[in-house]
């Protein structure tokens, strides 16, 4: 049996069944949804929902150090020819970088571009070119990502900071493949604390939801005290051959400054904030939805009324 689902679960749990991803996402522009491809659909399936897939998720694919070996194909001057294919298949806009040569895959993956906004100061701005979904934090600290219910407590790794964010928002930002993988700070401001939280390496997308991703991924924390949002806590999740986060470690920093990068992979940015920012309706209902709305950096993605400062 296949199970196809996209905007709303299946209902069955796709457990006990091959389940394909169909992802839809929701195009700002022009107000139509439009379908992802997803890059290694066979790849996961086997990794995922087979006996022998699992066993070696578990042993050797989830595992850092596979990322860290695969990292070094990826730098090497023989992935260069990887490239072309690859734009080719998954419509990578390379406008900005017309005429540049990479010496490999990585550096074309981690290539830099310029940043700019049009958003006003207390306008809330997307963090990386990415495909967004907004989730309301209960009361009991918990929130619903997808059909998986998470503890704020475990993906911080820290109570204390978690009930700071009671009734506030999770904005979750899914870079795939053919996204550009560097991203920045929301607004200007100091990084008050950051750590890293070891783990394993699952990829982010809908299949490997019963993993709970959010909490067993490794990821980095960073709490940061904004001049417009107050505090805000981002976290940079690694994902399925993603064995490297490269955050700068500024201690200051003003808005769209870069924050760092990921290496080779998909990736997710997850973004916490308190009450009193509210997020663009049109987001907020395709995120109801189960529908991500693909944002770019810079763009404007919720606003905050009344300066909150910082805290």
């Amino acid at each position: 049996m296949v199970c196809l689902f996209s905007a709303v679960s299946c209902g069955s749990g796709c457990h006990n069944h091959i389940c394909v991803s169909v992802m839809q996402i929701y195009n700002r522009r022009t107000g139509a949804c439009f379908e992802e491809k997803e890059y290694g659909a066979g790849a996961l399936k086997f990794l995922y929902q087979t006996f022998v897939g699992r066993c070696l998720l578990k042993t050797i694919v989830a595992r850092p150090w596979f990322s860290r070996w695969r990292a070094r194909y990826q730098r090497s001057a023989r992935s260069g020819k990887k490239i072309v294919p690859f734009v080719e298949k998954y419509g990578v806009d390379m406008t900005a970088w017309r005429g540049e040569e990479f010496a490999s895959f990585q550096e074309f993956f981690t290539r830099a571009k310029n940043y700019a906004t049009r958003a006003a100061e207390q306008e809330l701005i997307a963090v990386a070119d990415s495909k967004l979904a907004v989730y309301d934090i209960r009361e009991d600290m918990t929130l619903k990502i997808k059909r998986c219910v998470y503890s704020l407590e475990e993906i911080l790794q820290d109570g204390e900071l978690a009930r700071k964010y009671a009734k506030g928002s999770c904005l979750v930002f899914r870079l795939s493949v053919d996204d550009y993988h560097r991203y920045v700070y929301p607004d200007a401001g100091r990084c008050m604390r950051s750590w890293r939280i070891g783990g394993e390496l699952h990829t982010i997308r809908p299949i490997s939801e019963k993993y709970h991703v959010y909490c067993r991924n490794c990821r980095e924390v960073s709490v940061l005290a904004t001049e417009h949002f107050g505090e805000v806590t981002q976290i940079e999740v690694g994902a399925l051959l993603v064995g490297k986060i490269n955050n700068h470690g500024a201690k200051e920093f003003v808005r769209l400054q870069e924050k760092g990068y990921f290496d080779y992979g998909g990736s997710t940015i997850v973004l916490l904030i308190g009450e009193g920012i509210e997020i663009d309706e049109d987001i907020r209902q395709q995120s109801a939805n189960g529908i991500e709305t693909q944002v770019h950096i810079g763009e404007k993605i919720g606003i905050c009324k009344e300066r909150i400062g910082d805290k």
